[in-house]
Parts: C-alpha cells; structure tokens; sequence
C-alpha cells in the first residue's frame, strides 16, 4: 500500500520543480528545496551536539549519585566524614582503587560488592567526574 502525501506537500513540490533558475534566483526549485534543508540541518547541529552532551553528563551524574550516601554529594564529603571525599582525587589513583575492589586485591565492607556493578568504561567515567569536582 502506497502511503498518501498530502496535497498541499505535492503542489509545493511540483512548483518548486517547476520554478526556473535566472540570476536573480541561481537555486532552481530542488536547489533552493536542498538549501532550505542544509540551513535548517546546520543550524540544529549545535543543539543536537548540546543535547548529546547534556545526556552524557545526566548519565555520568547518575552513576556518582551511587557514591553520594558515603562519599557526599559530588564526592565532597561533609567535614569529620569517616569515609573520604572523592571530589579532585585524581582519576587514574580512583580508576586504581576501584578496579582493586572490583577484584578483591583490596579488602572493603561494601565497596568490592559496589565495584563489582562497574564495568573499566564507567569506573573511567566516574573517575573524571570526581576528579573534575573541586
């Protein structure tokens, strides 16, 4: 089954063809269709790589709320915390640390349980969020 195009899309399009080219209008009916497109296109390409990041930062902030019962909001802890801070350690002693947990070589309570839900790209990933909070 053919789907329908609506008519007032198909009289746009037969009028777009049938538009000519002259010097004071160089874009010809598909022409001037396709730049309209490349306009719209270029200007939602900032957005769409603003959203991509918006969405890869709410993730990695989902991943760190984990830590935030022991290790506090952002990995700042409270002062007098029993546990540490995780906030500006740097990334590649907490990538360390947690893949310790993760395969018993450090002991722990309930971090090698918590290490074991990780896998190396998010350790990664949680390791430069805290080491990027100050």
């Amino acid at each position: 089954m053919q789907p329908t195009i609506p008519r007032a899309v198909t009289t746009v399009h037969a009028s777009a063809d049938l538009m000519p080219a002259s010097p004071m209008n160089p874009f010809s009916g598909i022409g001037l269709a396709l730049a309209g497109l490349l306009l719209v296109a270029a200007a939602l390409l900032p957005a769409g790589a603003a959203r991509a990041a918006d969405a890869q930062a709410l993730y990695v902030q989902s991943l760190a709320a984990t830590c935030a019962n022991c290790h506090g909001t952002q990995g700042k802890a409270v002062k007098d915390a029993v546990l540490p801070g995780l906030a500006g350690m740097k990334p590649e002693y907490l990538t360390e640390q947690m893949q310790a947990f993760r395969n018993g070589t450090r002991q722990a309570t309930i971090m090698h349980q918590i290490a074991k839900g990780y896998n190396d790209e998010q350790l990664k990933l949680l390791a430069d969020y805290f080491a990027s909070q100050k």
